[in-house]
């Protein structure tokens, strides 16, 4: 039987999680080299960030609102969860993707390779949980 605490941890953390990526897309589409200066980017760093191609831009959407609607399907006991979730981790991968290809993670370093990583292990591992709540036959 699965634990209620850890599964209303799992879904309050998914959210808060991804939420916090809204919060992080939404400050991309507003962003200037002036305020990515400003948080401690160098001038050829916002530059990288500033050009990202659109589909990257639509990957990281796709990604952190899938993230949202996933756990909030998962609050839901939805298995539709299983392929929101799914879809939002293709999308970050595909950020991964471009991050390598696009100089993203050249001109930022390793902070930028930890944090991505860290993304898409969050988005797998809620994956993961959904698919094992599933499988317990918790999701319908």
């Amino acid at each position: 039987m699965q634990s209620k605490t850890v599964f209303w941890s799992v879904v309050g953390l998914g959210l808060a999680w991804n939420i916090f990526g809204v919060v992080q897309f939404l400050a991309s589409l507003n962003a200037t080299e002036t305020s990515l200066m400003t948080q401690g980017l160098t001038a050829e760093q916002a530059m990288v960030m500033l050009n990202y191609p659109v589909w990257m831009t639509i990957a990281f959407a796709v990604g952190v609102f899938g993230g949202i609607i996933g756990s909030v399907l998962l609050a839901l006991k939805s298995r539709v969860a299983i392929s929101v979730f799914a879809i939002s981790l293709i999308a970050y991968i595909i950020l991964y993707i471009g991050d390598i290809t696009e100089g993203v993670f050249a001109a930022l370093g390793a902070p930028q390779v930890i944090i991505l990583t860290f993304v898409v292990a969050v988005a797998a591992g809620l994956l993961w949980y959904a698919r094992n709540l599933r499988i317990k036959g918790v999701l319908k």
